[in-house]
């Protein structure tokens, strides 16, 4: 038998086994998202999916945190082309360093979870991104039981929530369906290149 052949029969096993596995899988409900770890991309995975929701016409909503007025090129795309497909609110007042202020920081993140839980709520949206609620978490600027225990009961069946940032409270990865850990392994940064349009905002 020639490589070509070979290569055939090994695909056409791996075929029938994935087919196999596909036919046992026949669940659907919204799903909660967790995407966290010190490397890059949390958020733009989040955004990756908003995108994915307007592409399926399936209405959704963000809610940012921490971030505040921070001009990022996701915002500025849903705000100018998106905003019938996708709510956006922005809660925060910017990153804990620069607000310097915990009461504000504690106040901005409960309004941003308030928006939360009426956008999960709302029968009409399907996906809701909470980006960088971790971020409120690790800080207790949010109880984490509350908002563990509100997506675990409270959330409608199909609708999906991701949560982004650093530092995911494990209560949070424990009751998430699905949890992904992005791993730094090199970052322009720390070499002294700065924050660029495109690929970091």
């Amino acid at each position: 038998m020639d490589d070509a052949s070979r290569h055939a029969e090994k695909m056409q096993r791996i075929k029938a086994a994935r087919d196999r596995m596909m036919q046992t899988r026949t669940e659907e409900r919204g799903l909660v998202i967790v995407h966290t770890g010190a490397g890059k991309g949390k958020s733009s995975s989040g955004f990756g999916m908003i995108m994915r929701c307007i592409a399926h016409r399936m209405p959704c909503a963000v809610v940012q945190f921490i971030k505040g007025s921070w001009d990022t090129g996701e915002r500025r795309l849903l705000q100018e082309r998106f905003a019938q497909e996708c709510r956006l609110f922005v809660s925060g007042e910017g990153f804990t360093w620069e607000t310097q202020d915990r009461a504000r920081d504690i106040a901005a993140a409960q309004r941003g979870w308030k928006i939360a839980r009426e956008q999960i709520r709302d029968p009409q949206i399907r996906f809701v991104l909470l980006d960088e609620i971790n971020i409120a978490l690790r800080y207790d600027y949010l109880d984490i039981d509350e908002v563990v225990g509100f997506l675990l009961t409270e959330k409608p069946p199909m609708t999906h929530v991701c949560l982004t940032g650093r530092n995911a409270r494990p209560e949070l990865v424990e009751a998430a369906d699905l949890v992904t850990e992005m791993t730094l392994v090199k970052h322009p940064f720390r070499d002294g290149v700065k924050a660029q349009p495109g690929v970091e905002f």
